[in-house]
Order: C-alpha cells, then structure tokens, then sequence
C-alpha cells in the first residue's frame, strides 16, 4: 500500500511541474518521448497518467477485509471508481504503446500489459456481477498485479541501472539508462502475473488451468 500510494503521488505530481515541452529538457518522466507527439498522443498520455495513478492509489483498499466486512459499500464505490479509471488507462495505455522509446519491443511488451490489464479488470467486474465472490478476488488479485507494474517498472529500472555503474567506463547516464530501460516492457510485469497466480493458488481461489484435450484412439499406431 505505502509504495503504491508514493509511487501513485510521484506519477502524477512529476507532470504537474509545467507542460511536457517545459518538462523536457529537464528529463523528467517521459516528458521527453511524448512532448513531440501529437496532440491526441499527449492527451492519451495525460489521461494515462492520472487514471493509472488513481488506479495504483485506489487498488489496495480492496484488500482490505475489514473494509468488506464493515462497509461493503465503500468498497462497492471504490471498485466502481477503480474499474472506470482501468477503462480509461487501458485505451490510454493502449495507444501510449505504439509511440514507446523503445521501439517494436516496447510496442508489444506495453500494449499486451494494457491488453491484460483490461481484460482481468472485465473477469473480475464480470465475475462480481454474477456473485462468483471467490472468483471475482481471484481476477482482482491479477489485475492489481498489473497495476503494481508502475512500482515494479520503477525498481527494476533503478536495480539495472545499479548493476550497470561499476561496468559504465565513462559511458553517459543516458546511455546506461537507455539499457536498463530496454527489457522493462515485459519485466515489469511478467514477474507480477507470475506471483499473482502463486497466491491465487495459495489461497485455494479459482485459478488457471492449462487443459488438455483426450487423445482419440483411434488416432493412436
């Protein structure tokens, strides 16, 4: 809870110094990859920017049990708030994708985290409709994995940034950055999705299954 809502306040308070062409010589953010973008770019950014934050602050009052419990109807509220912020973020996020400064990897790593996000998001809404309670936890419990991604972007950037210092030679800030930045479409939340699922199943709620299908033996030599 405490490194969302500091990373949700960050996320937003960064880009509200002033405009991303004022923000970008200072390189601040993404102030630099987005401030040349047209203006329907920018606007998706900016919508990004304060749903995913409201998103990454809102997230982890829904699981508190004592919230459910004495006022379920807080947390009817807020998930209703959280689920229209996904909506948005996801579009947004979306269409963020395919300007990413890293190119055709950042393109399919970021857009498949927005696909997701949206999609566990409607599981879980669709799954709280039909009071499948245990289901419906279980596809929350995934969607804020994603959401968490904003933290986990941030760490592993800050991680491979450190491992590379005492290999830099002399190498400019930019450049050591540009590395560290390079696998972070995908590892930022592979590892969450994973861990997720791991306490999907330790809390015995309904997880994913890989199926196989009976072979015909009539098709067996």
């Amino acid at each position: 809870m405490f490194s969302s809502l500091a990373i949700a306040g960050y996320f937003v308070g960064q880009y509200g110094q002033g405009t991303l062409a004022e923000l970008a010589p200072r390189n601040v953010g993404l102030a630099t990859t987005y401030a040349d973008r047209s203006w329907p770019v920018q606007v998706a950014f900016y919508v990004h920017i304060v749903s995913a934050g409201l998103a990454l602050a809102l997230g982890p009052w829904q699981f508190s049990k004592r919230l459910r419990a004495r006022c379920p109807r807080v947390h009817q509220w807020i998930g209703r708030i959280y689920m229209i912020t996904l909506a948005l973020g996801t579009v947004a996020a979306f269409i963020m994708s395919m300007f990413s400064s890293v190119g055709i990897s950042g393109f399919f790593g970021f857009a498949a985290l927005a696909v997701l996000w949206g999609w566990t998001a409607l599981r879980g809404y669709k799954a709280a409709r039909a009071r499948r309670f245990r289901e419906h936890e279980a596809w929350m419990i995934r969607n804020f994995a994603l959401t968490y991604a904003a933290v986990t972007l941030r760490l592993w950037l800050g991680v491979l940034i450190l491992v590379q210092l005492p290999f830099s030679d002399g190498r400019e800030f930019t450049d050591i950055f540009s590395q560290a930045y390079g696998p972070l479409p995908y590892l930022c939340w592979i590892p969450n999705i994973v861990v997720a699922e791991f306490m999907v199943r330790r809390r015995n709620l309904p997880s994913l299954h890989m199926t196989t299908s009976t072979p015909d033996p009539r098709l067996t030599i």
